[in-house]
């Protein structure tokens, strides 16, 4: 018989726990940029590039977390990145420098690389393959209500104790989330007596080299275009939400760290409810590519709108930015039809390519934009904060709406699944 329910939920929820973490740590920066550029004595540029650390190794682990999951199995990848990752949250609470911080959130990233593909993973075995869409879109759900905690909670704690020790804080939760996930994560239900949900074969399925699943995933035109998508839409949230969207709602608008961190939140939670409602919509119309274009036109239009018009008033603003977030949940539709587009077997790998492109974009957007802001900086500091005008940041954003609109044209030519397995 197959697994209860709740039983599949909970070994599924320990590995979401460990991408909730990482969902906090990739936008915690967003909220104490002032912070670091004071602490550390940085610009724009730097700040960027300390953030997109998190980025460089996390995309970088993407190709052979996939191929480990469907080697490996994903407890024991998602008990040593939980491990690592509280290593790296302590040595970025406790770094002296900019390289040591960079050092931290380079063990971050690589570490909770591990988490999204190892969901996925867990979810081909634990759930039946109609739940897997819902799987996937709750764990969009669950990793940005780490992005939530990183907003106005984390502000209130760092003003409260300082961000060191809220991050050390953190390292001690990652630390206990190790052990719990050691003692209570299976890769399978047949290790506790239970049928499994996946459909191909295990311990005798022939596992390809990393080399080989690489190319395997990538001979498909499918793979190399939905990694393009999910790279400007994912990764344009990422920017703003992530890092730039506090910081230019503070200069440019005038809203205070707590203002604009629940600003960007409820873009987070606008986004975490497009997931699955997404998701399911893609499930109830049997398509995959109708819902994804439509919501990179929207995402293309709206981030043009604040390209356009980078002082528009609140009132016109706010809802602008909600709708992005709830759009830019079509990513979730990205994984399902990446995982489609290639042979069961090899669904761990494709999982991980189409994440390195959703991964990719905040890894480039973030410092780049960050690299355009300190370019078009006029001189303008405030308690040793660069300020930038809205002029400054029109020119960094509109680096997002270019990637944004190639996204665009790459899944208007992506080939409709029609959310069938691929052979």
């Amino acid at each position: 018989m197959p697994p209860p329910i709740v039983l599949s939920w909970s070994v599924w929820g320990l590995g979401a726990a460990l991408y909730l973490i990482a969902f906090y740590q990739r936008v915690a920066p967003a909220v104490i940029t002032d912070k670091l550029m004071t602490d550390f004595s940085i610009g724009a540029a730097a700040l960027g590039n300390l953030s997109a650390f998190y980025f460089y190794s996390y995309v970088a682990m993407q190709i052979p977390t996939g191929i480990i999951a469907d080697r490996w199995g994903p407890r024991r990848l998602l008990t040593l990145g939980a491990g690592v990752a509280a290593l790296g949250s302590a040595l970025f609470a406790a770094a002296p420098d900019p390289a040591w911080a960079n050092a931290g959130r380079l063990l971050i990233g690589g570490s909770v690389a591990v988490a999204f593909v190892s969901m996925l993973k867990l979810a081909t075995h634990w759930f039946t393959p109609s739940q897997f869409t819902l799987a996937s879109g709750m764990a969009l759900l669950v990793g940005v209500i780490g992005g939530v905690v990183a907003g106005v909670p984390l502000r209130m704690l760092v003003d409260a104790f300082g961000w060191r020790a809220v991050m050390g804080a953190s390292a001690v939760v990652t630390a206990a989330l190790c052990a719990a996930i050691w003692l209570r994560v299976r890769d399978d239900p047949t290790e506790l007596g239970y049928a499994s949900h996946f459909a191909g074969h295990h311990e005798d399925r022939a596992r390809p080299s990393i080399w080989r699943g690489l190319t395997q995933v990538l001979s498909y035109r499918n793979s190399w275009l939905l990694l393009v998508t999910s790279g400007g839409i994912a990764g344009a949230m990422l920017t703003f939400a992530g890092l730039w969207g506090v910081p230019y709602l503070r200069q440019v608008h005038g809203l205070s760290a707590r203002e604009a961190a629940a600003l960007t939140s409820a873009m987070l939670i606008a986004w975490a409810v497009g997931g699955p409602v997404l998701g399911t919509w893609s499930e109830r119309i049997g398509a995959r590519k109708p819902l994804y274009v439509g919501c990179a036109a929207a995402a293309a239009l709206g981030w043009g709108t604040i390209v356009l018009v980078p002082a528009a008033p609140l009132p016109v603003l706010v809802p602008l930015l909600l709708l992005l977030g709830f759009v830019s949940g079509c990513i979730i539709i990205g994984f399902a039809f990446a995982k489609e587009s290639v042979p069961l077997a090899l669904a761990g790998t494709s999982s991980g390519v189409n994440n390195m492109g959703t991964m990719s974009g905040g890894m480039v957007l973030q410092p780049a934009v960050g690299w355009m802001l300190d370019r078009t900086w006029h001189g303008a500091t405030a308690g040793g904060v660069r300020i930038y005008d809205a002029a400054a940041y029109q020119a960094g954003f509109a680096l997002m709406v270019a990637w944004v609109l190639v996204s665009l044209v790459a899944i208007s030519i992506a080939r409709e699944t029609h959310c069938r397995q691929s052979g």
